[in-house]
C-alpha cells in the first residue's frame, strides 16, 4: 500500500515522537522531588492532611522566642495571624534575629510543629522574600 520511503518515514517521525515524549517526562518526574513549595504559618493551619515532602515556611521570626540550646534553636515564626514553633539544628545566619524576616525549609511534623533542615535569613535590612511579603500583605 505504501512505500518503503513513506514507511520508513512515518517510523523516524513515531521514533522522534515516543523519544521526546519520554524525555519530557523524565525531565518532570526528575524534578518532582526538587520542588519545594512555600507556606506562611496561616496556609499550613488550614492543611487537610500533613505530607513527608519538604516544604518552606516563611514569616517573622516571633519576638522573645528564641530559644538556643546545646544543639539546637528553637524559635516560633508568625505571620501575624498564626504561629508554628520551629527546631532547627546547624548554625544561622548571621542576620537571624527576632522581629526579622525568615524561611525555614524542612519538614512539618504537625501543624504547629517544622522541623527545619535549613535557615534562610534576609539580605539586608530591607530585604523580605517576595513569598513572605506576599503573604503578611494578605493578612
Amino acid at each position: 500500500m505504501y512505500g518503503r520511503k513513506v514507511k520508513l518515514r512515518f517510523f523516524f517521525v513515531l521514533l522522534i515522537l515516543i523519544t521526546l515524549i519520554l524525555s519530557i517526562y523524565l525531565i518532570l518526574k526528575s524534578l518532582e522531588d526538587n520542588v519545594v513549595y512555600f507556606q506562611s504559618p496561616s496556609e499550613i493551619k488550614v492543611l487537610a492532611e500533613i505530607g513527608k515532602k519538604k516544604i518552606r515556611v516563611g514569616g517573622m521570626v516571633k519576638n522573645n522566642s528564641i530559644l538556643i540550646e546545646a544543639k539546637s534553636i528553637k524559635f516560633v515564626i508568625t505571620d501575624f495571624k498564626n504561629e508554628i514553633n520551629v527546631t532547627y539544628s546547624g548554625a544561622v545566619p548571621n542576620l537571624f534575629t527576632e522581629g526579622k524576616g525568615v524561611v525555614a525549609e524542612g519538614f512539618l511534623k504537625d501543624k504547629n510543629f517544622f522541623l527545619a533542615t535549613k535557615i534562610l535569613a534576609k539580605h539586608d535590612e530591607n530585604y523580605m522574600p517576595p513569598e513572605v511579603k506576599a503573604a503578611l500583605e494578605e493578612k
